[in-house]
């Protein structure tokens, strides 16, 4: 501008051409706050776009004019008539308020076009981006809240699906029991009723840790060992640095359990149920083993297609998605063995107590 008032023999201030547009930066700086605000709270949809296109029309002749307005009121125009700068409303004569309309309506048109084709515009534009990223996060956010409402809700399904079959289970045990040792089975119905009430106490949990979930997996081993006695061997090795970590509330029960009945109960003697855990890098590794006759080719796909199995696969598909491994095997020695990776994520509530024996060897 400098150079453009100089070429054309205008007198030309190097001060003067950076104050003209600080000026209009701070009007436009003014009104900006307003026209952001009508925009944002005025938004161009698909059922109102054409009143709305008008509106900001109008909108925008009144920004031009405001600009204008304000500008007269602060800043000297520049009149052709005298080659200078003068007010468009003041007399520097009578020293008294005078508009002086020819100069305000040359402003007006000088301005129009630029106000609200790069200003006002441009903060029209960022209002509508402003808001329709913050609608779509909210919309992100509500999906969210939805799909981890899902989650629960199968979740939640998938458990209480399993719970009646234990408790077939047990009182079809208990039933049994009754017929040839009356105070095994009334201890099997004390300690199935303090398994029911660890279970009610945490009906709403989804996640807790390997240690509580350790905790309430040998309740549920305390009345197998009521009917089995001493045909029934547990053995725990869980490492130390996995009994913080995250898992699926009632994960293990159902394995314990599938393995109790399918494998360990077939034997005549007995045998020997195993559970171990290990920390794989970012993985948790858990597995947990009977040495029972082992399936054969059809039942192993009855077992596999079982409630159990099924759901506890379910569940891990449920939390971690394609993130997690889940192994049948049959080994050479005998038995069943159900193993699975899961990411290894600290569980943040604190530990109700040490689980003792189960960090490693043998649980009586």
């Amino acid at each position: 501008m400098y150079e453009f008032d100089r070429s054309l023999g205008h007198p030309a201030d190097l001060r003067m051409e950076f104050a003209l547009p600080i000026v209009n930066y701070l009007i436009f700086a003014f009104l900006t706050p307003f026209v952001f605000f009508l925009a944002r709270n005025h938004p161009i949809q698909r059922n109102n776009w054409g009143r709305r296109v008008l509106s900001y029309v109008a909108g925008g002749i009144g920004f031009a004019t405001a600009h204008v307005a304000l500008r007269c009121l602060v800043y000297p125009v520049w009149d052709p008539r005298i080659n200078g700068f003068t007010s468009a409303v003041w007399n520097s004569n009578t020293h008294a308020p005078q508009i002086k309309w020819i100069l305000v309506q040359r402003l007006f048109l000088y301005n129009t076009v630029d106000d609200i084709a790069f200003v006002y515009l441009a903060i029209v534009l960022i209002a509508h981006a402003v808001l329709y990223y913050q609608n779509f996060r909210e919309r992100e956010v509500r999906a969210s809240q939805l799909e981890s409402q899902l989650t629960k809700a199968r979740l939640k399904a998938l458990k209480s699906q399993m719970q009646p079959h234990f408790l077939f289970n047990t009182m079809h045990s208990i039933s049994a029991l009754m017929l040839i040792d009356v105070p095994a089975a009334d201890k099997m119905i004390t300690r199935l009723s303090d398994f029911l009430r660890i279970n009610l106490d945490s009906d709403d949990l989804q996640f807790t840790s390997l240690n509580r979930e350790l905790e309430f997996a040998h309740s549920y081993l305390e009345i197998e060992k009521v009917r089995f006695e001493e045909r029934l061997s547990l053995i725990f090795n869980i490492a130390p640095d996995t009994l913080d970590a995250q898992v699926p509330h009632l994960l293990l029960q159902p394995l314990v359990e599938n393995a109790i009945q399918h494998g360990i109960s077939r034997l005549p003697k007995g045998g020997e149920l195993r559970v171990t855990s290990s920390r794989e890098d970012s993985r948790l590794h858990i597995t947990v083993k009977d040495n029972g006759p082992g399936p054969s080719e059809s039942e192993r796909n009855r077992l596999t297609g079982g409630l159990g199995l099924r759901a506890t696969r379910e569940r891990l598909q449920t939390v971690y998605g394609d993130d997690y491994t889940f192994e049948l095997s049959s080994p050479l020695e005998g038995g069943f063995e159900v193993r699975f990776w899961i990411p290894f994520q600290l569980d943040n509530r604190p530990i109700a107590g040490p689980v003792g024996s189960f960090v490693t060897g043998r649980a009586s």
